[in-house]
């Protein structure tokens, strides 16, 4: 018997939706619709009136009914009793000195997430969390240290785009020239959480944010990266169409067991077979292999010959990460020399292999950093190494 669908979407609240005015952002094209003729709009009108309000929430950025002037003022009072447009509440923003944003954000509940921003010189990249805390233990992630709280809700994923483009002033100004220079021009799901166990949710979210009457990023212009939740990665080709990252960081079961634990589920022959038969995966779409360098743990010449010989059959990039510390880890990074001398090795058997410059360091927003202010695990590093099964 087949895996059913491997979720976590009964974890996300609220379940339903509150009493009181209804929420629009998050909800996709046909919810939106169905919730307007649920509160008056007649049903002929129903697919004008979403394409209007459609465009002033996620083309440019509108919050005010009383600023969709396309609407009649009558309309719009109606709009204002039963509907709210909200996303989540910035607590906190830090700059690092490389220009990288990190924000602390509130969410339904009290829970808090970050979200942060990098910029390059022709594009910017928004990492976005898909759940509060994580499920997996990745031994390596400080995310992982701490547990699942809950997955966020459709409004709170895409919201957090929209919360960017506050902050990066970049709503476009409505009649105004369309300006084709975007500051956030790339969405990865790589922040907290793992995306594909909150698949439902991830799904709609980046709809909103692909739609092209909205925020209107390419399909292309969004990688989600998963740490290998085998059944959900045709689906996740068939109903996002977005590019596909994995966490991978070993070339053997008995290291990732340990490195990413999911691995025990499903294990690298099994994840392989999955990326093999993605239907998006070829030349033109490679899939992106994401892999940590810690010190002395996976970073070999064999290991880089294990990964070349496992990487056969799939368009494939290797991203080289190395190491952010946080507090408490149990792992180092591995030295220069030793990160270019694997590289140099996959870039040899004829796969690309970048370096990632660290972003964000001093704010604890690189690659592995990310964390709930308010819910940082105080523990040793080791008591850490110990729950990582380091210690003998």
């Amino acid at each position: 018997m087949a895996d059913a669908p491997i979720t976590q979407d009964v974890l996300t609240i609220p379940r339903k939706l509150p009493e009181g005015p209804v929420n629009l952002v998050g909800l996709t094209r046909p919810q939106l619709r169905d919730v307007l003729i649920a509160h008056g709009t007649p049903e002929k009108q129903a697919k004008m009136r979403v394409g209007q309000i459609w465009q002033w929430i996620y083309q440019w950025g509108v919050r005010d009914f009383d600023a969709m002037t396309n609407l009649s003022k009558v309309y719009r009072a109606a709009l204002a009793e039963k509907f709210v447009i909200e996303i989540p509440e910035v607590v906190s923003k830090q700059v690092s000195v490389d220009g990288t944003r990190k924000w602390l954000v509130r969410i339904a509940g009290g829970h808090e997430v970050e979200v942060v921003y990098i910029p390059e010189e022709d594009r910017g990249t928004l990492c976005v969390s898909s759940q509060v805390g994580c499920t997996l233990t990745c031994s390596f992630c400080h995310t992982g240290t701490q547990k699942l709280v809950r997955n966020l809700t459709s409004a709170e994923i895409v919201g957090q785009v929209m919360m960017a483009r506050d902050d990066l002033d970049e709503w476009p100004v409505p009649g105004a020239p369309k300006d084709e220079t975007r500051l956030l021009s790339n969405i990865v799901l790589m922040g907290m959480g793992e995306p594909l166990y909150n698949f439902e949710n991830v799904r709609d979210a980046m709809k909103i944010a692909m739609d092209e009457e909205g925020i209107q990023l390419s399909r292309r212009r969004i990688t989600l990266s998963t740490s290998g939740v085998v059944p959900e990665i045709e689906r996740t080709a068939n109903e996002i169409g977005c590019q596909l990252a994995v966490s991978f960081h070993a070339t053997t079961d008995d290291v990732r067991n340990k490195l990413v634990p999911i691995n025990k589920r499903w294990n690298i022959e099994a994840l392989l077979e999955a990326l093999k038969a993605y239907p998006r995966g070829r030349n033109s779409e490679r899939i992106t292999f994401e892999y940590v360098m810690l010190d002395g743990v996976n970073d070999t010449d064999a290991d880089a010959h294990r990964l070349v010989k496992l990487l056969e059959g799939i368009p494939a990039k290797v991203n080289l990460i190395p190491f952010n510390e946080w507090p408490g880890a149990p792992y180092k990074r591995s030295s220069n020399n030793r990160i270019r001398a694997f590289a140099n090795i996959i870039y040899n058997a004829g796969y690309a292999s970048p370096i990632r410059t660290p972003r964000g360091e001093d704010i604890l927003a690189a690659c592995g950093q990310l964390k709930s202010a308010t819910e940082r695990a105080r523990k040793s590093r080791k008591e850490i190494a110990a729950e990582a099964g380091l210690n003998g």
